[in-house]
């Protein structure tokens, strides 16, 4: 068994060796800009850079402008095409003075000229190039930064980093001139484009063909390829230095072709536009992907823009399975003493050993390290391994790659993030070329998945906190039924602040109610759940809906933040099929009516919440039919780059009008698939069946006179009589008799009895000013004047109790009729 210890295991003179070997092998013309390009790559593989560039003084000296560059994208760390020379950048101080200047993060935290733009730590570096006239500027984000072997291999690197001179030939020809047959030049302002023969050849082109619009070359290439492409040929997205780009143009018949871009951005000068020049060649007539260091490259700008685990997981494939030639690749986390596998190339698990198969738990495997000991030996020495054909190894591992077994470790800082297993079926040999490759990839891909490691655990904690903050679940409600969705953007982790709910109330009335929170973060999130909770709290309490708004208006602004929230609030009157609609700042109800109709509510509002402290919250009335959707949403449905609110507003009421309204749960998918993801977005709809059984209901208030309860009595009496009601009757009057008496005595202020009759189900309620619950006794003398009130309620009653209305409480009892009473 032959192993092989990779470059971040070995010592570090090995490495610096290994880095003066290759650097010697770098044959190009040393004024080739095709050289400089080499010797940056050289940063990624031996000094574990993630971005790596080089300076060189404007001919006014200046500024400092960036002529090549390699690696991820350089504004994820905020570097620039260009410093002032006089600056205090990294890359002018370490010209001036001729030396070295390394940053650490605690540094770059307090220079303001770093631009921190990443939500992770990188050191950074700055070394004068040999000839004195440039700067190497290199970006690491291993933990601690460059190390002492990577200084040495940068200083290296700047040592052999040769600036060319600006060509003095002619460049390529502008338009009307001529061009070689593989060049091109695009003029950025008119999108006017010269292409070479071989060029429109390769695009499948004839010479006449051609109308000489960049959009006709566009249309040939492969959809998928586009924005990779796009952000090369447009002017904001290219930075100075040579670019190069693989892309595939489709054919007549058979596969598309793979095509390779290598473009400069000229600029025009006195006025004139800018220009791309470059060319464009068969990629298949090329090196060898496996000896093209621009593989690297290419993976730690996959790497870069990769978020999640599994993003991770399908750039190592993408930039190893087919350069290698591999069979089967799979990435695994660690994660104590288990393997837990992200990503399988192929997916199937008959692909994969038999123990890997029985450890299947859900879509992929977590395999046991204990069960792969030769696996878990060159993890601990943190050491990449291969094996050639016919190793010595476990099933679990021989399985992988009979024909040869490469497994790399992927450290990240002082643990091992997980490990990444190439294996082929046919004997492979391993050439140098390849192990660098390994190697690079290894400590790019570890970094990487630290970092996807953290995000998805905070994903999934936002994702946790967002379902608790909005309702599980929507109520069953009485003559109507209710869906809600909640779809949040694309972009980032953060919270957003968009919430619904569904609220119950006594007498069947349902509050709708739908809101945003300014922002996108946890605070918004936090105070998103906070005014949900408010809201519902003053609902309960039995406020009308202006109240409740207002109320949760004047709670905002005591909050002292600087949010606020708009919002809209439907109380609906299931029994009557009437409705009161109060907005704050907030887009108004869309109802679709029986026919097909629609109308946005032309409902007045009052302004967001937390803005104004004695803001008025108009009410505005809703009639609904049997048969009436209403719609409440957040503007991220109905807003976008494209369109306006009011736009929106009509897509969304031509959408309802031409849904089945039979079906709530497809309209709102369907409504959620069509929406642009720029924003949140939560959308509740309900729609009004109508109550097939109505309550009878009576009230009466209770004047404050000696012959009160008498009174209340009567109007008892008379009507549970006019419903027909005869049987119980004596025991309902002593109820009525019971709940005033206690009301009269022990509070102050206005006093009414409600009486409603559902079914066999008779309801006597007696409200009142005072919130204070009354407390049934747990014992009663001989000698004591009261206390048997609510002794004698619960005795009378099938259940009872007390519900919060607005400035005071409801005490209720519930009878069961033995004959009962037909309900309207």
């Amino acid at each position: 068994m032959a192993n092989v210890v990779g470059e971040g295991a070995v010592r570090g003179s090995t490495r610096t060796v290994r880095a003066e070997g290759a650097l010697r092998t770098i044959t190009v013309d040393q004024e080739s800009p095709e050289r400089l390009r080499r010797v940056l790559e050289q940063a990624l593989v031996f000094a574990g850079a993630a971005f790596a560039a080089v300076y060189t003084c404007a001919a006014d000296g200046e500024v400092l402008q960036m002529v090549e560059s390699v690696g991820a994208p350089g504004s994820l760390y905020g570097v620039r095409d260009s410093y002032p020379a006089s600056g205090h950048s990294p890359a002018a101080q370490a010209l001036r003075r001729g030396q070295p200047v390394w940053l650490g993060t605690k540094e770059l935290h307090e220079r303001a000229q770093s631009r921190r733009i990443p939500a992770y730590d990188f050191s950074l570096a700055a070394l004068p190039v040999d000839d004195g006239g440039g700067c190497l500027l290199a970006v690491s984000e291993r933990p601690g930064g460059f190390d002492p072997e990577d200084r040495a291999c940068l200083q290296l690197i700047a040592d052999a980093a040769f600036i060319p001179a600006p060509p003095s030939g002619p460049e390529p020809a502008p338009d009307g001139g001529e061009l070689p047959p593989d060049a091109f030049s695009l003029a950025m302002d008119t999108g006017r484009v010269q292409a070479g023969e071989q060029i429109l050849e390769l695009f499948g082109l004839a010479p006449g063909e051609f109308d000489g619009r960049v959009e006709t070359l566009l249309s040939l290439t492969v959809p998928e390829d586009l924005p990779a492409l796009m952000s090369v040929v447009e002017a904001d997205h290219m930075s100075i230095g040579d670019r190069e780009l693989e892309f595939r143009v489709l054919q007549p018949a058979g596969p598309p072709r793979w095509l390779r871009l290598r473009g400069r951005l000229l600029s025009g000068g006195e006025g004139r536009p800018a220009r791309l020049v470059g060319s464009v060649a068969d990629a298949s007539t090329l090196r060898s992907d496996v000896t093209d260091v621009a593989r690297v490259q290419r993976l730690a700008a996959a790497l870069a823009t990769a978020v999640t685990v599994r993003d991770v997981g399908k750039a190592v494939v993408a930039a190893l399975r087919r350069p290698l030639r591999a069979d089967r690749i799979a990435l695994a986390e660690l994660e104590s003493d288990r393997l837990v596998v992200t990503v399988l190339d192929p997916p199937e698990p008959e692909a994969w050993p038999e123990l890997w198969r029985s450890e299947w738990r859900t879509e992929w495997p977590d395999a046991p390290v204990r069960a792969m000991p030769t696996l878990a030996a060159a993890l601990r020495e943190g050491r990449a391994q291969i094996w050639p054909a016919g190793s010595p190894l476990e099933p679990a591992l021989a399985e992988v790659g009979p024909g040869g077994l490469a497994m790399l470790p992927l450290p990240a800082g002082n643990r091992m993030a997980g490990a990444c297993l190439i294996g082929w079926d046919t004997p492979h040999d391993f050439d140098p070329d390849e192990r660098a490759l390994l190697t690079a990839a290894a400590g790019l891909a570890g970094q990487a998945l630290m970092r996807a490691r953290a995000f998805d655990a905070e994903h999934e904690l936002v994702g946790m906190l967002q379902r608790q903050l909005l309702p599980r679940r929507l109520p069953r409600l009485p003559g109507a039924v209710a869906v809600a969705r909640y779809l949040p953007s694309t972009a980032g982790l953060e919270l957003g602040g968009d919430w619904y709910d569904v609220i119950p109330l006594p007498d069947n009335h349902v509050a709708l109610v739908i809101g945003d929170v300014q922002g996108h973060s946890a605070g918004a999130a936090t105070l998103m759940g906070q005014m949900r909770t408010a809201l519902r709290a003053y609902a309960i309490e039995g406020h009308p809906p202006d109240v409740v708004v207002s109320h949760a208006n004047r709670l905002l602004m005591d909050m002292e933040t600087d949010l606020f929230a708009t919002c809209c609030y439907v109380d609906v009157d299931m029994e009557e099929g009437s409705a009161w609609c109060v907005r704050a700042g907030h887009l108004p109800p869309v109802l679709r009516h029986p026919d097909g109709g629609t109308d946005i509510a032309e409902a007045e509002g009052g302004p967001p919440l937390g803005v104004v402290r004695q803001a008025v919250f108009p009410m505005s009335p809703l009639r609904l039919q049997r048969g009436t959707l209403i719609a409440l949403t957040t503007d991220g449905l109905v807003e976008s780059h494209e369109a306006d609110i009011d736009q929106g507003m009509r897509s969304l009421a031509d959408q309802l009008s031409a849904a089945n309204p039979a079906h709530l749960g497809p309209i709102a998918d369907a409504l959620l698939g069509n929406a642009p993801r720029s924003d949140d977005i939560a959308l509740l709809i309900m729609r009004y069946d109508g109550m097939a059984l109505r309550p009878r209901r009576e009230s009466w208030t209770v004047w404050r006179v000696p012959q009160a309860v008498g009174h209340a009595r009567r109007f008892t009496r008379r009507t549970l009589r006019s419903w027909g009601v005869t049987e119980n009757l004596d025991a309902a009057l002593l109820v009525v008799s019971e709940l005033v008496t206690n009301a009269l005595v022990h509070t102050d202020g206005r006093v009414r009895l409600d009486i409603t009759l559902v079914n066999d189900r008779l309801r006597l309620a007696v409200a009142d000013a005072s919130p204070r619950t009354p407390v049934k006794p747990t014992s009663i003398g001989w000698e004591a004047t009261g206390g048997r009130g609510i002794l004698l309620v619960e005795a009378l009653s099938a259940s009872w109790g007390t519900v919060p209305v607005s400035g005071g409480k409801q005490v209720w009892a519930e009878l069961v009729l033995e004959d009962g009473a037909p309900a309207r």
